[in-house]
């Protein structure tokens, strides 16, 4: 039985699904948008959040950790310089999964997963205000 074990198993083996992941999770932080289907964006969220985070710490020991999973040094700068400063101000939610349909080979349900760009105070205020 399955109960309370987390993550989807995607029909791959863990060594498989691991790869996988640690391949999306870099081409994602690189082009900063991907296609993808439902449940692999899903996963991909999870573990996107957990490098911006370790992006906004900064630290030296963030940025390890961040290398033993990304496969490309220069993501990690990415992440590190560029990313970690877009969103310093927001405490989660930096990736959006929009829905596409139905992919026409194997009929299987098609996401995108991209970072949310307008983050931060002056934006939240601004939602704020004009809904009223």
């Amino acid at each position: 039985m399955r109960h309370g074990k987390s993550g989807r198993k995607l029909g791959r083996t863990k060594s498989h699904r691991e790869a996988m992941l640690r391949n999306m999770v870099t081409s994602f932080l690189k082009y900063e948008k991907i296609t993808t289907t439902d449940a692999k964006a899903k996963e991909l969220r999870k573990v996107a959040e957990k490098m911006i985070t370790l992006g906004k710490k900064g630290d030296l020991h963030a940025r390890r950790q961040a290398l033993s999973y990304v496969r490309d040094r220069e993501v990690v700068g990415k992440l590190f310089d560029e990313l970690s400063l877009r969103y310093r101000d927001c405490a989660g939610g930096y990736t959006r999964i929009v829905k596409m349909g139905n992919r026409a080979g194997d009929n299987a349900p098609v996401s995108i997963i991209e970072f949310i760009r307008d983050i931060g105070p002056d934006q939240t205020k601004k939602k704020v205000l004009s809904q009223k």
